[in-house]
């Protein structure tokens, strides 16, 4: 995605972008995914100050939608959101990272996760022995999740970047987040049991549920689009569920 967005926004959320897309080139056999056409970029205004959005998605054999959203509010508010939806037919958690910052001035907030979709809330082997090898991190300021954060996982970081080595810090743990994570994901076999899909297509729909909770991105969105095109915007584009399953050639449960 050449974002012309991009280029006006706070540098960490430029290189971030660019980290991003890097791995999924490097690690993924990406395909375009068909946005709604008009969601692909978008403009509005908050208290006469112009809102833009601009959207990507591609898809994979093992995702059925990568998305990036670069968003920026006036001359002060730049945000990044990405996650990515593995197909129904894959046991993979859900990657999903946020930055919020100012233009002429530091990250106000920066979240990253593999968010599980096992039952127990845990994370499959694979994942966690790769997580474990990675350094610790030490940041000054971590934040506290949002009530209904009971969808990530306890790898979460989420934190307020005090300078630029904390930032840093935070663009190379998405980086270590996201390669493993495509890495694991063109190893993984899909899965054939439809129990199995079924429960990974209700665990996807819980993690939209609770996303689409996020009071601020509605409140944002709803002041500057109003309140059906929010709704529209939050259920199709940001956290849609998936609603067909990939139940071919899967064994009938007994």
């Amino acid at each position: 995605m050449q974002s012309s967005l991009r280029s006006r926004q706070n540098p960490v959320i430029q290189e971030l972008a660019n980290c991003i897309e890097a791995v999924w080139q490097q690690h993924l056999d990406l395909s375009p995914y068909q946005i709604p056409g008009d969601l692909g970029y978008i403009e509005g205004s908050l208290e006469e100050e112009k809102v833009v959005i601009e959207n990507c998605c591609y898809q994979t054999p093992q995702f059925r939608k990568l998305h990036m959203e670069l968003a920026q509010v006036g001359n002060g508010l730049d945000i990044l959101h990405c996650v990515m939806f593995p197909n129904s037919d894959y046991h993979l958690p859900i990657f999903g990272t946020d930055l919020v910052g100012r233009q002429s001035g530091g990250i106000s907030a920066a979240i990253v996760d593999l968010s599980p979709i096992s039952p127990d809330r845990s994370l499959p082997e694979a994942y966690q022995q790769s997580l474990a090898t990675l350094p610790s991190l030490g940041f000054s300021q971590p934040r506290d999740l949002p009530e209904w954060g009971d969808i990530f996982s306890d790898h979460c970081l989420f934190v307020r970047p005090t300078n630029a080595a904390e930032e840093t810090q935070f663009v190379q743990r998405v980086r270590d987040f996201l390669t493993l994570h495509c890495q694991i994901a063109r190893n993984t076999q899909p899965l054939t049991s439809a129990p199995d899909i079924l429960q990974v297509v209700a665990s996807q729909r819980n993690y939209c549920t609770k996303q689409q909770q996020n009071d601020k991105t509605r409140r944002i969105l709803e002041n500057s689009f109003g309140t059906e095109w929010t709704e529209r915007y939050m259920t199709t584009m940001l956290f849609d569920m998936d609603t067909e399953p990939q139940t071919s050639d899967i064994v009938p449960s007994k």
